[in-house]
C-alpha cells in the first residue's frame, strides 16, 4: 500500500487538484522574473550544427517501426538530425509585441525544463577527441563542456557498437515551478517523458536504436553530465541516460563503467550556466520528492518485449521530418469535426503493447499505464467511458475495482489483438470537461482521455524511484498521439490540469492502486489568426 507519509505519497497526494481547492502554486504569474527559455553555458565553445533541408528521408511509418531505415555511420550530420528532430526549435510564433519559440519536444506551458547532453567519442566535424556537449536548441549547437581521452572514452563504450552516442537528459525544476508551484514536478517527467519519445523516434528515423541505461544511478548521471555541483534554485537535476547505436547482434548493456564516469566527472569542465531569472520562489516539496525518487546505482530488472520487426509497418506516406516540425498543442477545437473510426483504432494500436512504436522501444518495463477515455465524436462508435489496458492481467484488476454496471463490451469493429472496452454508452462531453479543470478542449474534440498509471504496484515493486519513471511512460505515450493526430490531418495537445480524485471516482478506482496522471485530447484545432507563424532557424533568431 502506498504510504502518504513518506516522499513519493506524500507528495502526489499534496499535489492533487480537487474540485474545491486547487495544488499551491504560486497564485499569479510574476513576469519579472520568468525564467529565460534558453539554457546557455557561458564561456563554453559552441559547435553549431548542420540544419537539414525538409524532405527526403523516412516516412513517419517507417520511422516509428525500428529496424525499417538502414542506418549510416554517424557523422555530425547524423548527430545534427538527431537533435534537429527531437529536442530543436520548430518555429517562432508572434503575436503583438511578444514572440516566442515552440520545439520539437512539447512542453507543460512551453516552459521546456528539459536539457539534452551528448556524450560522444571523436567523431567528423565536430571534435578529434571524446567529449561532453550540452545541446543548445536556439542555436541548433552543442556546447563543448570538457573533453577527456579515448581510453576513458573506450571505457564508457565497452560492450556497445560501434558509433554509439549518449544522450542524457535533466530537469531545470524552477521553470515549471514559477508558473505551476508544487505540482512543477509532474510536469517536468511529462517533460522528459516527451523528450525521450523524441530522441527514440529520431533515432529510429536515421535507422539507429535507442536504451534507456537504467541501471545507472541518478548521481552517476549527474556525474557523466558535469551537474554535481549544480545547486540552487536553478539547479539542473539529472533524468537519464539514453544510449543510441546502430543495430547489432549484441547484448546492450545498460549502464556505463563507474570508473569511467569519475575520470569523466574529474576532468576540466568550461562554461557556466546563464542565470535563467533575478529571483526566486523556493518549492521545498520539489526538492523532497526529486530526493525521494533518486535512483540508485543498482541493476534493473528487465522485462519489456521485443519490437516489432520492419515487415509490419504502416505505410503512411508522410514525411516524417515534415511531421514531427510541423507538430504543435491545440489552443481549442471546433466542436464539430468527427475523426473515422478506423484512425481512432489506428491511434489506440500506436501505444498499445502489440504496437511496439519506437518511441517506446527504450524503456525496459512492461506497460504500467492505461487509457480512460472520453469518446465523442468518432464516427460508428458508440459515444461513452473506454478503457484501453496496455499489459496484460490488469484487466482483471480494474473489472475488480470499477462499478458492476459497467458494461465492459468489445466496441464495434475493434481489432482482436486491441484491448478496448467500452465501460459505459453515455454523452461524455460534459464530465470530461468538468474533471479536467473544467477546461472545454476535453469535450470539444473528438476524444479526450486520462492516462491511468499503476502506482501503487509499481513503486512496490521496484522502488520509489520508479515514480518518475511512471510520467516518462505517459509523456512518451503524449508525444506519440500528438504526432498521430497531425498524420490524421488532426491536433492533439497535454493537459496538466485534471481533478485527480474526481477522474478516479468517475471511473470507480479507489485507494493508489491506480492513479491518473496525465490527460490528452485530441480534434480539429481552431487556428488563432492574431499570431504569426515564423521559421525556426533565420536571421530573426540572432
Amino acid at each position: 500500500m502506498l504510504e502518504t507519509t513518506d516522499g513519493i505519497g506524500a507528495y502526489h497526494e499534496a499535489t492533487k487538484h480537487h474540485l474545491h481547492a486547487f495544488a499551491l502554486g504560486p497564485g499569479y504569474l510574476d513576469w519579472a522574473t520568468q525564467p529565460d527559455p534558453f539554457r546557455r553555458y557561458d564561456g563554453a565553445r559552441l559547435i553549431e550544427l548542420t540544419r537539414p533541408s525538409p524532405g527526403g528521408g523516412p516516412t513517419y511509418g517507417e520511422a516509428a517501426s525500428q529496424g525499417a531505415v538502414t542506418a549510416r555511420p554517424v557523422d555530425i550530420t547524423i548527430v545534427s538530425r538527431l537533435f534537429f528532430d527531437s529536442l530543436a526549435i520548430s518555429a517562432w510564433k508572434q503575436g503583438g509585441g511578444a514572440r516566442w519559440a515552440l520545439r520539437v519536444n512539447p512542453s507543460s506551458g512551453n516552459l521546456h525544463p528539459t536539457e539534452g547532453y551528448l556524450v560522444a567519442g571523436a567523431f567528423g566535424g565536430v571534435s578529434d577527441t571524446p567529449g561532453v556537449y550540452h545541446y543548445a536548441p536556439k542555436e541548433h549547437g552543442l556546447e563543448l563542456r570538457t573533453t577527456f581521452d579515448a581510453d576513458v572514452w573506450r571505457a564508457l563504450a565497452g560492450g556497445f557498437p560501434d558509433g554509439t552516442l549518449f544522450v542524457g537528459l535533466s530537469s531545470i525544476h524552477w521553470r515549471e515551478a514559477w508558473k505551476y508551484g508544487e505540482r512543477a514536478y509532474r510536469y517536468c517527467q511529462h517533460d522528459a517523458g516527451h523528450a525521450i519519445a523524441a530522441i527514440a523516434l529520431s533515432a529510429s528515423a536515421l535507422g539507429l536504436e535507442t536504451t534507456l541505461l537504467d541501471d545507472l544511478g541518478t548521481r552517476e548521471i549527474a556525474a557523466l553530465l558535469g551537474l554535481e555541483s549544480s545547486t540552487g534554485p536553478e539547479s539542473e537535476h539529472a533524468d537519464c541516460l539514453l544510449a543510441v547505436y546502430p543495430p547489432a547482434p549484441v547484448r546492450i548493456p545498460r549502464r556505463v563503467d563507474a570508473g569511467a564516469i569519475e575520470r569523466v566527472a574529474a576532468s576540466a569542465w568550461t562554461g557556466r550556466p546563464n542565470v535563467l531569472s533575478p529571483a526566486h520562489v523556493a518549492w521545498p516539496i520539489i526538492d523532497a520528492v526529486a530526493d525521494a525518487a533518486e535512483k540508485p546505482s543498482v541493476p534493473v530488472d528487465v522485462e519489456a518485449s521485443p519490437t516489432r520487426d520492419a515487415s509490419s509497418v504502416d505505410p503512411r506516406p508522410v514525411d516524417f521530418e515534415t511531421l514531427v516540425r510541423q507538430r504543435r498543442s491545440a489552443v481549442s477545437f471546433d466542436r464539430t469535426t468527427t475523426m473515422p473510426r478506423t484512425a481512432f483504432y489506428r491511434m489506440l494500436g500506436s501505444v498499445a503493447p502489440l504496437g511496439h512504436h519506437a518511441a517506446l522501444s527504450q524503456f525496459w518495463w512492461q506497460p504500467q499505464v492505461h487509457l480512460a477515455l472520453f469518446v465523442h465524436r468518432v464516427d460508428d462508435l458508440t459515444p461513452g467511458l473506454y478503457l484501453l489496458v496496455r499489459r496484460a492481467g490488469a484487466r482483471e484488476r480494474f473489472q475488480r475495482m470499477m462499478p458492476a454496471e459497467f458494461e465492459w463490451e468489445t466496441p464495434e469493429g475493434c481489432p482482436p489483438d486491441l484491448d478496448l472496452w467500452r465501460l459505459e454508452t453515455a454523452d461524455a462531453r460534459k464530465v470530461s470537461a468538468q474533471v479536467s479543470c473544467r477546461q472545454d478542449i476535453a469535450s470539444d474534440g473528438c476524444f479526450s482521455l486520462g492516462m491511468v498509471a499503476e502506482l501503487e504496484y509499481s513503486i512496490a515493486r521496484f522502488g520509489p524511484w520508479f515514480y518518475p519513471r511512471l510520467f516518462w511512460e505517459t509523456g512518451a505515450i503524449g508525444q506519440i498521439l500528438y504526432l498521430e493526430a497531425e498524420a490524421a490531418g488532426l491536433r492533439g495537445t497535454g493537459i496538466g490540469c485534471f481533478f485527480d480524485d474526481a477522474v478516479h471516482q468517475l471511473f470507480g478506482l479507489t485507494g493508489h492502486e491506480f492513479q491518473s496522471l496525465y490527460h490528452f485530447t485530441i480534434g480539429m484545432p481552431v487556428e488563432d489568426t492574431r499570431l504569426t507563424t515564423l521559421p525556426a532557424y533565420t536571421a530573426v533568431d540572432d
